[in-house]
């Protein structure tokens, strides 16, 4: 029996015959000639297809445990091969013709002649074209045929640039000496207070999904001293927007014996090392896209890190009334437009599609955040922001036992709640601090995606778990 041959490495068996076997992406009928074009985890190649060269297998199909031969899928003759049709082609690689190269793909200047086609697995009629360039569906059509829209190249592609960004994060971490760690989601109590909570029945009890990481990934600073995660987060945030989601990914660093400015730092170079791989390993998928390369602004050190832009809440609110003539100083955050202002502003002002902006009122932050000794109405936290939009955030944390105590207090929680959480605190916790980046949020910004259900391979939100709630 002939192995199988990857459609990539058929590059390299030209003149040779092959076995090839994968999904009909299209099919394009031309008189007697028909054109196939297949695709299989390695990439796409065309299959030329003569009704008096090939012959097609029949159907097998399992039953019971019985296989049983069904009609022969001759009878539909190659009328009956339909895209996404699951099919081994075995065929000869040849050259194609010079003024039908196609310089788009890696196969482009090959072709397989088949000699033999076996169908292994029928698909039915498709509810909609899948053979364009681009899936031109409105989003709940997309999310409601998800695991068929998923099929598409280029709705695949998202989720390789998703990947090397995964790779990159985890090689920025590791790069800073953090060991890799594993977090529960189901959680006694509410991580950072408030009702945006998940309550679980957990057998008699009552438990919560995870909101955060965070507090397992502090206990873990005294152990490791440097910890990475990449945990799910879950938020029951009453709202339908573009940029939430009720399940995301988070992708977190906690790091002792560091401060604030040191803190910046290591994020900044953590975000710019992982977008650099992420663009390096996947320059056709961002190409294919139409987005243009990272703007990382100006050198700031030897490392070759960019320089991107620091403000305060109070800068930002100054730059956003003089630039946009917008007053918001007596807001405790940004708003979305300020967001995007601000990374238009840094755009022009600095070469950086990139802004931190830094202090945010230590009120409307969560208790473990570290005050400002130079003015405690301030925080020592941070937002990164990203071509619009807040790709990551955290802070310098309180570390000191007590004051931790007093702050869980004064937002009116019960510290029996975070009764293990504040042991490690009793025993010793070094300066500490860390950041947390949304995996969703950033994908959909490097792709100039639309909404940040497209990030996600199967998003949940207030409408959907899989479906559309009824």
């Amino acid at each position: 029996m002939q192995s199988r041959t990857l459609i990539l490495d058929c590059k390299n068996k030209i003149g040779k015959e092959v076995k090839i076997c994968g999904w009909v992406h299209t099919r394009r009928d031309h008189g007697k000639i028909l054109f196939l074009d297949v695709l299989d985890r390695s990439g796409i190649i065309q299959v030329v297809v003569s009704p008096d060269s090939v012959h097609l297998e029949g159907v097998k199909v399992h039953l019971r445990g019985e296989e049983l031969q069904v009609q022969r899928y001759l009878e539909g003759g190659l009328h009956a091969i339909h895209p996404q049709d699951v099919v081994c082609i075995t065929g000869r690689v040849n050259k194609r013709p010079e003024n039908l190269i196609n310089k788009n793909i890696p196969t482009g200047e090959i072709e397989i002649s088949a000699k033999e086609i076996e169908v292994l697995s029928k698909a039915q009629e498709l509810p909609f074209d899948m053979g364009g360039k681009d899936l031109d569906l409105q989003l709940p059509t997309l999310l409601d045929y998800r695991s068929l829209t998923l099929r598409h190249p280029k709705v695949k592609a998202i989720f390789k640039i998703q990947e090397s960004l995964l790779e990159g994060f985890r090689k920025a971490a590791k790069d800073l000496g953090c060991t890799e760690i594993i977090v529960p989601t189901i959680v006694a109590g509410a991580t950072e207070g408030g009702a945006e909570v998940f309550r679980i029945d957990y057998f008699e009890h009552k438990a919560y999904l995870s909101q955060s990481p965070q507090l397992y990934k502090q206990m873990l600073v005294p152990v490791y001293e440097r910890v990475f995660t990449i945990a799910k987060a879950y938020r029951a945030e009453p709202s339908v927007t573009t940029r939430h989601l009720t399940e995301s990914t988070q992708m977190d660093v906690e790091i002792g014996f560091v401060e604030f400015e040191e803190l910046l730092d290591i994020l900044e170079n953590a975000a710019i090392k992982m977008l650099k791989i992420a663009e390096e390993e996947c320059k056709e998928i961002l190409s294919e896209f139409g987005v243009e390369k990272t703007a990382f602004g100006s050198p700031r050190s030897a490392g070759g890190a960019g320089k991107i832009p620091r403000l305060t809440l109070r800068e930002a609110q100054d730059i956003l009334l003089k630039e946009f003539g917008r007053d918001n100083r007596k807001e405790k955050d940004l708003t979305p437009q300020d967001e995007a202002d601000l990374c238009k502003w840094a755009k022009k002002s600095h070469g950086s599609d990139f802004v931190t902006v830094t202090h945010f009122p230590t009120n409307a932050k969560p208790f473990y955040t570290m005050p400002d000794p130079k003015n405690p109405e301030y925080s020592l936290s941070y937002d990164l922001l990203f071509r619009g939009v807040e790709i990551m955030s955290g802070s310098q944390r309180i570390n000191d036992y007590q004051q931790l105590v007093d702050s869980i207090k004064s937002r009116g929680m019960d510290p029996k709640s975070f009764e293990m959480y504040l042991q490690a605190f009793k025993f010793g916790m070094p300066p500490e601090g860390g950041f947390s980046f949304g995996l969703e949020r950033i994908t959909m910004h490097v792709l100039n995606l639309a909404n940040v259900r497209e990030a996600s391979l199967f998003p949940r939100d207030m409408e959907r778990v899989d479906t559309r709630l009824r």
